[in-house]
């Protein structure tokens, strides 16, 4: 496993597990075989492993380890949310390997806060939370550029409530503005356009002086 030979490794660590079955040995070969399946770029042998190992010994030393291992095999998937940028259609991606991820990310630093792997854990935590609700964010922007304005405010809000630190909930703010303005919900926009700008003074989509705009072409503003 050392030098890279992952699928030679996996059939060795297969064999010991199934000859020697009790003893530390056999679980530290389930766990490295959890390893090899992620160095290897197979997501859904690498989960099977680590769920089945979290299972067999849920209070093992180093099951923090393999909560972490879970984390990083889903914050890797090569079709979660962070292609969405390299995307035509964004609103097709499924974010559920970034909310996968966050939540095994979570275990480890709720469960195991002295944990080696929990300050990692912590900082892909806060990543995922930026990317999840860009995620929203985007959709939301999907909707308004279809006219779907109803939908665009209702999930750019969604947004707002659920990622409250995120950088994206200034973008989240203006596709409220700009929903609620082409819906004529003229106390909505006022309401969105005021904890904007308290929250944003120096918002990159205020005009010249310093109004939020409601009318320009999108493309100007959107990334």
């Amino acid at each position: 496993m050392n030098s890279g030979g992952y699928d030679k490794a996996i059939k060795y660590f297969e064999k010991l597990e199934s000859r020697y079955p009790f003893g530390t040995y056999a679980q530290q070969a389930q766990m490295d075989i959890a390893y090899a399946h992620y160095r290897q770029g197979e997501q859904p042998e690498a989960l099977a492993a680590i769920d089945r190992f979290i299972k067999l010994h849920p209070n093992h030393p180093n099951v923090d380890y393999m909560y972490y291992l879970r984390g990083l095999v889903n914050f890797n998937d090569k079709v979660s949310i962070f292609d969405f940028l390299a995307s035509e259609d964004a609103t097709e991606r499924d974010p559920k390997a970034a909310r996968d991820a966050f939540d095994a990310f979570k275990q480890v630093v709720v469960r195991f806060p002295d944990s080696t792997y929990a300050p990692d854990s912590l900082a892909r935590m806060k990543y995922l939370v930026n990317a999840l609700a860009q995620y929203d964010v985007h959709v939301a922007g999907y909707y308004y550029r279809r006219g779907a304005y109803v939908a665009a405010a209702n999930r750019a809000e969604s947004a707002i409530q659920e990622y409250r630190d995120a950088p994206a909930v200034e973008e989240a703010l203006f596709i409220m503005v700009r929903s609620y303005d082409a819906l004529g919900l003229t106390q909505l926009r006022d309401d969105a356009e005021r904890v904007m700008k308290k929250n944003y003074p120096n918002s990159r989509f205020y005009n010249g002086g310093g109004q939020v705009v409601a009318k320009a072409p999108w493309w100007k503003f959107w990334k």
